[in-house]
C-alpha cells in the first residue's frame, strides 16, 4: 500500500506512517506534494555565515595563485565581520582554492625523453641520512648513494661516481635549485656556482635547473627518492656505517635496474647498453672537487694531514701529492694525472693509517740475526743453524758466561768430533740447556739416552727382525 492510499484509509499522518512503515513527516510532505498537483515545491536556499567574506576570500586566493592558507586569511576575514567557526572558514577557503585550480590548470603533458640527453638528480633525507638519487631519463637507469651532508663537494663527487657507473656523460643534468649548485638567480634565471661550472666544463655537459616550486618538472627523480626511502632505507635501516649503507645501495640499484620497468616495459640495465653509445666520453683525468692541499711524501712513504699520518705507495717517496677529504675519507691524488693512488678513513690526531699493500705486504716480524765477529764466534757458528739457535736461546735465558764458554765448547767439539757435538747441541736446544757443562753431560751420556716425545705423538720403535715361517708349514698334513 502506498502512502496516499494509507492516508485516505487512516485519515491521519501518524496512522498512515504506521501502516507504511515511515515517519509522519514524510507522509505530510507526500500529501502536500500530491495536493499541489504533483510538483516538487521549490526549496528556499539557505545562507551561510561566511557569505559576507566570500568575495574577499576569492580575491586573496586569486592574488596568491591558490597558495594562501585559511590560517593566514582568517584574521582578515574576522576584521571584515566573519563570526563563524575556524572549521567552517577552512571549508570556504578549500572550495575557493579548488575552484581557482580548475580554472587555472596548467594542462601538463607527459615528458618525451631523448636517449643520451638528460640525467635528472635530486636529494632526499630519511632518519638523518641523506640520499642522492639520479635517473638517466630515457633508459630509466637509477643511481642511489648515501652521504652525511648535501654540500657542493659531496654532490659533485657523487655525480662523478654516477658518470663512472653509467660509462659516459649525458648532454644535460637537470636539478632543482639546490643551494650547493646555485650561485644566484637573476630575472628567474639560475646562475650556476663557479665550482659547478668548472665541473660541467670538465665533463662536457650543460647544467639545467627546473622552475622554482615546481617539483613536477622532475617527477621522474622525485618518484625515485620516495621509492628508495620505502624500499631501501626503511626496511634496511639502521646501517652500521656509511660504507655499509652505500654497499646496500649499490646492491639495491643492481636489483631494480635488472627488472622490467613499469613505464618503459624494458629492463633499464639492457637499455643502458643502447643509450651508452650516445653518451659523451668520460674525461681522461678526474675532476678536482673541493678544497685540496698539497703534501710531499716523506721517507716513510707517508703524508701528514690533520696531525695524523697516512701511507701511500713507496714508489711515490719524494713526490708531491694532493689530499682531499670526502665523506670521512682521505683521498690521495696524483698531481699530474688526477689518479687516486690511496684512500684512507680519517683517523684522530696522533694516529696513523697504514696499508700493507703500499709496502708490498705485511710488515715482517723483527729478527735479530746472529753475526759472529771474533774468531771463536765464527768457528762456533760454522756448525750452522743449530749453533745460531744455541746462541739465541742462551742469550734469551740470560747466560752471561756464554762468551767465555765458547772456548770450552770448542774443546768439546775437537774432543768428540763435529757430528757428535752438533747432535749434543741440538739436544741441548731441544731441552733448553744453555751451558757448556750441560753439553758436556750430554756428550758423556752418549747416544743411548732416551728421547721423550710430547703426549700424543706417534711412538716409532725399531723392533728386532726374527725369522718367520710360512702358513703352509702349519697345515694338518705337515704336523706329523
Amino acid at each position: 500500500m502506498d502512502i496516499i492510499a494509507a492516508y485516505r484509509e487512516a485519515g491521519t499522518y501518524r496512522g498512515a506512517a504506521q501502516i507504511t512503515g515511515t515517519t509522519h513527516k514524510t507522509v505530510r510532505r507526500v500529501i502536500a506534494r500530491h495536493e499541489a498537483g504533483g510538483a516538487v515545491p521549490p526549496r528556499t536556499p539557505r545562507g551561510h555565515n561566511y557569505d559576507g567574506v566570500a568575495v574577499l576570500v576569492a580575491e586573496r586566493v586569486d592574488k596568491t595563485h591558490g597558495r594562501i592558507s585559511a590560517k593566514r586569511l582568517l584574521p582578515a576575514a574576522r576584521a571584515a565581520g566573519y563570526a563563524g567557526s575556524d572549521r567552517n572558514f577552512r571549508r570556504l577557503v578549500a572550495v575557493q582554492k579548488a575552484a581557482w585550480r580548475r580554472e587555472h590548470h596548467r594542462g601538463r603533458r607527459p615528458a618525451v625523453w631523448s636517449p643520451g640527453e638528460h640525467l635528472v638528480i635530486d636529494w632526499g633525507s630519511q632518519g638523518g641520512l641523506r640520499v642522492f638519487c639520479a635517473v638517466l631519463a630515457w633508459c630509466r637507469f637509477r643511481f642511489v648513494r648515501f652521504a652525511r651532508d648535501e654540500r657542493a663537494e659531496t654532490t659533485l663527487a657523487l655525480l662523478a661516481e654516477c658518470f663512472e657507473v653509467l660509462g659516459g656523460v649525458p648532454g644535460k643534468v637537470l636539478a632543482d635549485r639546490m643551494g650547493c649548485l646555485k650561485g644566484g638567480v637573476v630575472a628567474n634565471v639560475v646562475v650556476p656556482a663557479p665550482a659547478y661550472v668548472r665541473f660541467a666544463a670538465h665533463y662536457g655537459f650543460r647544467p639545467d635547473f627546473c622552475e622554482a616550486h615546481d617539483p613536477e618538472s622532475k617527477g621522474i627523480v622525485e618518484h625515485l627518492v620516495g621509492y628508495a626511502k620505502r624500499d631501501l632505507m626503511v626496511p634496511q635501516a639502521p646501517f652500521a656505517d656509511l660504507a655499509a649503507a652505500n654497499t646496500a645501495a649499490a646492491a639495491w640499484c643492481a636489483e631494480v635496474n635488472g627488472v622490467t620497468h613499469s613505464e618503459t616495459c624494458a629492463v633499464p640495465a639492457e637499455q643502458l647498453v643502447i643509450e651508452r653509445e650516445l653518451l659523451g666520453p668520460l674525461p681522461s683525468l678526474q675532476a678536482s672537487i673541493g678544497r685540496q692541499v698539497t703534501r710531499k711524501v716523506d721517507r716513510l712513504s707517508c703524508v701528514r694531514f690533520g696531525s695524523a699520518r697516512y701511507s701511500v705507495p713507496v714508489r711515490l717517496i719524494g713526490h708531491s701529492v694532493r689530499l682531499r677529504t670526502d665523506d670521512g675519507r682521505l683521498l690521495v691524488i696524483m698531481t699530474g694525472t688526477g689518479q687516486v693512488v690511496a684512500e684512507h678513513f680519517l683517523v684522530a690526531p696522533g694516529e696513523a693509517s697504514v696499508r700493507d699493500d703500499h709496502y708490498g705486504g705485511p710488515r715482517p716480524a723483527p729478527r735479530r740475526a746472529v753475526r759472529p765477529k771474533t774468531r771463536a764466534e765464527k768457528e762456533f757458528c760454522a756448525l750452522g743453524p743449530v749453533a745460531e739457535a744455541f746462541i739465541t736461546g742462551a742469550a734469551a735465558a740470560g747466560n752471561t758466561r756464554l762468551g767465555p764458554e765458547l772456548a770450552e765448547l770448542a774443546t768439546l767439539r775437537a774432543a768428540h768430533g763435529e757430528e757428535a757435538f752438533a747432535a749434543a747441541l741440538d739436544r741441548a736446544v731441544a731441552f733448553g740447556r744453555w751451558r757448556a757443562a750441560d753439553v758436556r753431560s750430554i756428550l758423556a751420556a752418549g747416544a743411548g739416552t732416551a728421547s721423550p716425545r710430547p703426549a700424543g705423538d706417534a711412538l716409532v720403535l725399531e723392533l728386532p727382525v726374527v725369522p718367520v715361517r710360512p702358513l703352509a708349514d702349519y697345515a694338518l698334513g705337515r704336523l706329523s
